[in-house]
C-alpha cells in the first residue's frame, strides 16, 4: 500500500507519467500485476468504481433490466456474424483446451457480448408482446490489445464493461432509444462533472455489423480525446442472422431492430483524469469513497473533548447519508492533509478546541476553499459545501473543454490546433480527405452530426477538397 509520504507527484503537464504514478499513489490500480495489460484495483480504487457503477445502474434500472450471460463464446456461434467477427478477429483470446483436452469447439473469451447474447435473444422473443427487451450486463471482457496498454484507457481485460442489449419492433422505435441512451449518457456523466462531445462515427469506424454508431468522447489533459461511450443502431443486421424475430399483430414473423450500447471503465479514467491535478485525485462527492473526512486537532488537555466532538459529528452525517470518515491516526494534521487530499475527498471538516468554544467546524474543501460550518446546522452547511463544490468542478471541466476546441478551417489550423486539443473542421464526407487530413495531421476525423455545448458551425469549404463540407470532429485519440 501506498505510505503516507512520498514527495510531490509529477505536474499535471506530464500527464502520461502523471496519471500512472497517481494510480498507485492514491491506491486505485497497481500495474505490477505479471500479464501484460492486466491490473488489480486496490480497495480504495475498486470503491470508486463501484460507486460510479452503482450510479450508472439507478439510471438504467429506470427501464432495462439486469442480467448475466456466459464469459465463454463458442467459435461457431461467434463466426455466424463474419462483419461483426472481422471487426474483432485480431483481438480475441481463445480457450482451446479443457485441462490437457483439446475442445471440439474453440471457446471466445469475449471481446463484446453480442455473440453470446443474441442466441438466447432467438430463444426468448416470440411474439410483439415481447417488446422492446431492454437488458444490460456489466463484466468483463478481454481483447488481445497490441498498441500501448494504459489502465482503464486502453487494457486487455476491461473489468467493467456495461453494455445494455436491446429489442424493438421496428427501426424508428429502436432510434428512439438510441436518443434515450445518449439522454442516459448525458445524465450519467453530468453526475461525475465530466463533459462530452458526441458524434456520428463515419461509416470505416462504426461498430461492426451496425446501421451507424454514435460515441462519446471527452477531451483528456493533454488534448486527446477519450471515447467514454458508444451507442450503436443495429437495424435488423444481427437479428436476420441469429434469428432474432417476432410475430407482429397481423400475425406475420418480422425481424427484429436491435441497439446496444457500452460505458466501460474509461468512465473511471476520465474522471482522474479531467479533475484530478498536482496534489492527486480531486473526485466529485457521487463518486467518492468518502465525502468527508473529519481531523480531530488534539492539542493540549482537551484531547478526549476534541474526539467526542468529532464521533458526534461523524455520527451526524453518517446518519445524513454522507460517506464520512474520521483519521485519528496518532501523526501530524499536515500528515493527513496529504494523505486525504491524494485521495481525493471533497470536504474536510477540521474540529479543535477553538472550533468547540466558537461552535462551529472548519470546513476545507478539496480544491483549498476554507470556511466555517455553525455546528448546529452542520448538514445543512456540509450539504451546501459539497453541491458548490461539484458545481466547482463542472465549471472546471466545462473551461478545459471549451478552451481546447477550436474552429480550423485549413490543414495549417488543423495540425496546429490538434496539438493540444480538438477541432471543428468542414469536411465534404468523403473517405479519401478524411485519410488526407490524418496523414497531414496524424489526427482522425473522429465523427460528423456532432453535438456539445460548445459547438461552432464550422461548414464550409472542405480542408482537403475544397468542395461544400460539413462540420467534423478532428482530433487524436487513445
Amino acid at each position: 500500500m501506498a505510505e503516507e509520504d512520498q514527495g510531490a507527484l509529477p505536474p499535471k503537464g506530464d500527464f502520461s507519467a502523471w496519471y500512472n504514478e497517481l494510480l498507485w499513489r492514491a491506491e486505485v490500480m497497481d500495474v505490477r500485476y505479471p500479464v501484460k495489460g492486466l491490473y488489480v484495483w486496490y480497495p480504495f480504487g475498486f470503491s470508486i468504481r463501484r460507486n460510479v457503477y452503482d450510479m450508472l445502474r439507478r439510471l438504467l434500472d429506470r427501464d432495462h433490466q439486469e442480467a448475466l450471460f456466459p464469459l465463454l463464446i463458442p467459435e461457431n456461434e461467434l463466426a455466424k456474424e463474419a462483419e461483426h467477427i472481422k471487426g474483432f478477429e485480431d483481438e480475441v483470446y481463445w480457450v482451446t483446451h479443457g485441462g490437457l483436452t483439446p475442445l471440439d469447439v474453440k471457446l471466445a473469451l469475449r471481446p463484446t457480448s453480442e455473440c453470446a447474447i443474441y442466441p438466447m435473444y432467438a430463444l426468448w422473443v416470440r411474439s410483439h408482446a415481447d417488446l422492446p427487451l431492454k437488458i444490460y450486463q456489466i463484466v468483463n471482457t478481454f481483447r488481445y490489445e497490441t498498441k500501448q496498454t494504459r489502465p482503464m484507457i486502453r487494457a486487455r481485460e476491461i473489468t467493467s464493461f456495461m453494455e445494455s442489449h436491446t429489442v424493438h419492433a421496428t427501426w424508428d422505435e429502436a432510434e428512439t432509444q438510441v436518443e434515450q441512451e445518449i439522454a442516459l449518457t448525458l445524465e450519467f456523466y453530468d453526475s461525475l462533472c465530466i463533459p462530452l462531445i458526441i458524434s456520428k462515427r463515419p461509416d470505416w469506424d462504426k461498430f461492426p455489423g451496425a446501421d451507424y454508431t454514435v460515441a462519446v468522447d471527452t477531451v483528456m489533459p493533454n488534448g486527446r480525446t477519450l471515447q467514454i461511450g458508444t451507442v450503436h443502431h443495429l437495424g435488423t443486421h444481427f437479428s436476420k442472422t441469429f434469428g432474432i424475430s417476432f410475430e407482429d399483430e397481423k400475425g406475420a414473423q418480422k425481424p427484429a431492430n436491435q441497439t446496444c450500447y457500452g460505458i466501460s471503465e474509461r468512465s473511471v479514467a476520465a474522471l482522474i483524469g479531467m479533475h484530478g491535478d498536482d496534489r492527486g485525485l480531486v473526485l466529485p462527492p457521487g463518486p467518492a469513497p468518502v465525502q468527508v473526512v473529519i481531523i480531530p486537532i488534539t492539542i493540549g488537555k482537551r484531547k478526549d473533548e476534541v474526539g467526542a466532538a468529532a464521533a458526534g459529528i461523524e455520527k451526524e452525517l453518517s446518519a445524513a447519508g454522507f460517506r464520512v470518515k474520521i483519521d485519528s491516526r496518532d501523526i501530524r494534521p499536515g500528515a493527513k492533509y496529504y494523505y486525504w487530499e491524494m485521495r481525493g475527498v471533497p470536504l474536510r471538516l477540521e474540529v479543535g478546541p477553538r472550533d468547540i468554544d466558537a461552535g462551529q467546524v472548519t470546513a476545507v474543501t478539496r480544491l483549498g476553499e476554507k470556511s466555517q460550518i455553525a455546528r448546529d446546522a452542520l448538514v445543512e452547511g456540509v450539504t451546501g459545501r459539497l453541491a458548490s463544490f461539484a458545481a466547482t468542478l463542472k465549471e472546471r471541466a466545462e473551461a478545459h473543454v471549451r478552451t481546447h476546441m477550436r474552429v480550423s478551417r485549413s490543414m495549417d489550423e488543423v495540425a496546429a490546433a490538434v496539438e493540444d486539443g480538438v477541432t471543428l473542421v468542414p469536411w465534404c464526407g468523403s473517405r479519401e480527405c478524411a485519410d488526407l487530413i490524418e496523414e497531414k495531421t496524424r489526427a482522425a476525423v473522429l465523427g460528423t452530426e456532432v453535438r456539445s455545448a460548445y459547438l461552432v458551425d464550422a461548414s464550409g469549404p472542405c480542408v482537403a477538397c475544397g468542395k461544400q463540407g460539413t462540420t467534423a470532429l478532428v482530433g487524436r485519440s487513445y
